[in-house]
């Protein structure tokens, strides 16, 4: 049975020449760059010389850079070690919105329950855009820490983050965006944003996954939540996986040099897909969720009007075919998207929702043999 894998907004495959380059850093030996030794100095400059390349592509300076074990871990790094730091100056507020990943949500949550910060959770309309006036009228001088995602990971929105910086900085809060579902598809120059802390993942964009970083511009407040070791200029202690932290930068290299090229395909991927799914359910009309034009390309989420979730899921896992509820960290449970509930979505909508995501391997060719098994389970469950 043929396979096809739509859901890179999960995880991605590793790229050839990333899977290479990490296995050429293995192979030449014990890697610690804080060992004084040649092993420790070849190791330490495989390090500088990633860490130089990621900040070229990010445009920020290199000592901005902490590498973290991934999105989770910088989101939590950033969010902690800044309100912590904030409160400190006596502003224990914070912000976010209702559609955040998990990693930004429960920290924010356990920073309210367990360190009294007063959190306020600000609503989204019905395409996942944050309500501006709705942040604007809790942002006062009590808040230290706004927390907006950059593109959502479930239907894909992009927020408008230079408006958002522009409030928070003129209200002297801080701003963290968690960057980790757009990183390589939207262009970035981090120090011409209004933002203080941004998540990265590597494992969104072809590279290895256990191996993320927390952008953390000069000058901004942030205590260490990991204890042990003087790695990242103090502020993630621990031995830097060297190899791994090789490929996140060959990724990006990657993603950056060919988006030109690869993000027009991967749109024209998603188009077709719309289509041809169009074509096939002719007689059984879907609806496409989320902003219509300021999206992620390469996502697509999709409600196929009384067909349940989790049925269309095992149907599609059956026939080969990989698709999302939502979010890879929660799919696993029976529970419906908060995001699709924050966005006010009706109960047809929210309980027959899949999440498509292409990228690395997708062809039309796949699309065309995909549409017409995906058509006969819709019709098949809507009996």
């Amino acid at each position: 049975m043929k396979s096809f894998y739509f859901d890179h907004a999960a995880t991605t495959p590793i790229h050839p020449e990333v899977a290479h380059e990490m296995i050429a850093v293995m192979q030449q030996g014990p890697a610690n760059a804080s060992s004084m030794h040649h092993y420790g100095r070849a190791a330490k400059a495989h390090l500088n010389r990633s860490r130089d390349t990621l900040a070229r592509h990010l445009g920020c300076k290199p000592s901005e850079l902490t590498f973290t074990s991934g999105g989770t871990e910088s989101d939590n790094l950033a969010i902690i070690g800044a309100a912590r730091a904030q409160a400190a100056k006596g502003r224990k507020g914070l912000i976010t919105s209702s559609i955040e990943h998990h990693a930004v949500l429960h920290t924010m949550q356990w920073l309210a329950e367990h360190e009294g910060f007063e959190l306020h959770i600000v609503p989204v309309d019905n395409t996942g855009m944050v309500k501006l006036d709705q942040l604007a009228d809790v942002l006062d001088e009590s808040i230290g820490v706004i927390s907006i995602m950059h593109a959502n990971n479930e239907v894909g929105t992009i927020q408008p983050i230079e408006q958002i910086g522009k409030l928070a900085h003129e209200a002297g809060a801080l701003l963290h965006v968690d960057a980790v579902q757009s990183l390589g598809h939207l262009p970035l120059n981090l120090n011409e944003l209004p933002v203080d802390l941004v998540s990265f993942s590597s494992h969104k964009i072809n590279g290895p996954q256990g191996i993320g970083a927390l952008y953390i511009a000069t000058g901004t407040p942030i205590s260490a939540i990991v204890q042990g070791g003087s790695q990242e200029r103090k502020r993630r202690a621990g031995t830097e996986n060297v190899a791994a932290i090789v490929g996140f930068a060959k990724a990006l290299d990657i993603c950056v040099n060919e988006r030109n090229n690869w993000q027009p395909f991967v749109a024209q991927l998603r188009n077709k897909w719309v289509e041809l799914l169009q074509q096939e359910l002719d007689q059984h009309p879907f609806i496409i969720n989320g902003h219509a034009t300021n999206t992620l390309q390469n996502i697509v989420n999709i409600s196929f009007i009384g067909v349940d979730t989790e049925s269309m899921l095992m149907n599609l896992d059956m026939a080969g075919i990989a698709a999302a509820s939502g979010s890879a960290c929660t799919s696993g449970s029976l529970e419906r998207s908060h995001v699709l509930k924050a966005m006010g979505l009706s109960d047809e909508r929210l309980n027959s929702a899949i999440r498509f995501s292409f990228g690395m391997g997708n062809t039309i060719e796949q699309l065309q043999e995909a549409a017409p098994i995906v058509a006969g389970i819709v019709r098949r469950l809507s009996t």
